[in-house]
């Protein structure tokens, strides 16, 4: 055992010799460097004696600065996700409609984005946030751009994600109106309304609520936009359908002759993409999180929200069973959107069992709307109107009754709003269809608006 001691004395010896001259090696290396001339000119004095200055701590953030990290933050999430539910109604007016128009949807709900976004920066926004601007109680006109972002503090939004919010929400708006003018609108005519809504017709009457408009003064609440939002594309979607007239085909010898959707599957996956976009929608209008009453707000909308889309399903799908023998899951489907639209006025006011209400009469609400189009020969092929016109409607009414709002204040503001885009729309229809720019010609709508419009087909 003599020679183990011996090796592992010898091994110490080493590592002792190896501290005690590991500076002087690391010395002489950088001895050896400064001969080098690049670095002769920028290295330190061998002379110098002072101590390297020690490295500076990292700035602390004070609660302020991260209050307002957090607020903007979050609410650029959440418009992230509200502009995530485009692709949602893309999914959903597709599957609910024939093949031969799955790109002319899909292309509608692009351009919404995509032209919705310059104009609503370019004139939208302003009219509708005009701030100082304004001049008289129906609109103001704010100038270009988004402005410069002032001192942060908790609830203070950077003027650029408060745009991005509120142009993902102008942007749901116009694309509510492409599902109810499926397979027949010319491209270019949607174009146009695309713009007009975007850019003019929805910033003002959101000014006149979420602006500090007349209708804001009179005390009318919508949290979210149950009717500044939905009830505008709803009703926008109904003018367009009435001033087309219906598909090729869709009602015969005065009965309604069901034109199916293509793919269910993926009209399914839209619902589930809006339901998960709208916790972007009605949370992100709380515009603060920080803190405990902002962090117990957004709890209880979150919930809320949830617990009606659900109720709203189950009422649609009971009622649709009873009604034709079998449960439909279209139904059920358009059931689960109209719970989200009639809570999104008021998520952040009643209390989890009121939702479950207001989700439960919305459901049915949207099963009675689409039967009442069938009725009065008026085809919309996704049930734009029943779900986002008739329950946005009802989801106003709803804040006057199970809120702490005037009930009369809120039928007013409930009928306006959704007859000024109705009439609106219905006029800027009206003129196209005088003019022949609306509806393409039979020939090309039997051909498919895929092939007609675009020259190409989404499926082989």
């Amino acid at each position: 055992m003599n020679w183990k001691h011996a090796l592992m004395g010898l091994t110490a010896s080493l590592v002792v010799v190896l501290a005690v001259s590991q500076p002087a090696w690391a010395y002489d290396e950088a001895e050896a460097k400064e001969e080098k001339p690049a670095a002769a000119e920028t290295a330190a004095p061998a002379e110098t004696t002072e101590e390297a200055p020690a490295e500076e701590e990292a700035p602390k953030l004070s609660l302020t600065e991260l209050y307002y990290a957090l607020d903007n933050s979050m609410l650029f999430l959440c418009a992230v996700l509200v502009l995530f539910m485009q692709s949602g109604f893309a999914m959903v007016e597709s599957g609910f409609n024939s093949s031969k128009n799955t790109i002319n949807i899909l292309f509608k709900n692009l351009m919404d984005v995509c032209a919705g976004v310059l104009v609503y920066y370019a004139v939208g926004y302003g009219l509708m946030y005009p701030g100082d601007a304004a001049t008289n109680g129906y609109f103001g006109f704010a100038g270009f751009g988004i402005g410069e972002a002032g001192d942060p503090g908790p609830g203070v939004l950077h003027p650029q994600v408060d745009f991005l919010f509120q142009v993902a929400f102008a942007a749901t708006a116009a694309t509510i109106v492409s599902g109810a003018v499926a397979g027949r609108l010319k491209f270019s005519s949607y174009l146009i309304y695309s713009v007009i809504l975007t850019g003019i017709i929805y910033p003002v009457s959101g000014y006149w609520k979420w602006g500090g408009g007349w209708l804001d003064a009179m005390g009318f609440y919508d949290f979210a936009g149950s009717i500044v939002v939905h009830a505008v594309g709803g009703f926008a979607g109904l003018a367009g359908a009435i001033v087309l007239g219906p598909r090729i085909g869709r009602f015969k010898d005065g009965k309604s002759v069901p034109i199916p959707g293509h793919n269910i599957a993926q009209a399914t996956l839209g619902v589930f993409i809006l339901w998960v976009g709208w916790y972007g929608f009605n949370p992100g209008s709380q515009l603060a999180f920080a803190g405990t009453d902002n962090t117990n707000a957004v709890m209880l909308i979150a919930t809320n929200t949830t617990l009606a889309a659900a109720a709203g399903g189950v009422a649609a799908m009971i009622l649709g069973w009873i009604m034709y023998t079998k449960p439909d899951i279209s139904m059920a489907l358009n059931g689960v959107l109209a719970g989200l639209v009639g809570i999104t006025a008021n998520c952040d006011s009643v209390s989890n069992i009121e939702a479950i209400v207001i989700g439960l009469i919305a459901g049915l609400l949207v099963v009675f709307g689409i039967l009442a189009l069938e009725k009065l020969k008026i085809d919309d092929p996704v049930g734009a109107f029943p779900v986002h016109g008739l329950c946005g409607i009802w989801g106003g009414v709803a804040t006057g009754i199970f809120g702490d709002y005037n009930i009369v204040t809120q039928i007013i503001g409930s009928v306006v709003i959704p007859a000024y885009a109705f009439i609106t729309m219905f006029i800027l229809f009206s003129f196209l269809k005088v003019i022949g720019q609306l509806r393409v010609s039979e020939e090309d709508e039997l051909k498919g608006l895929d092939l007609s419009e675009h020259g190409m087909q989404a499926y082989h």
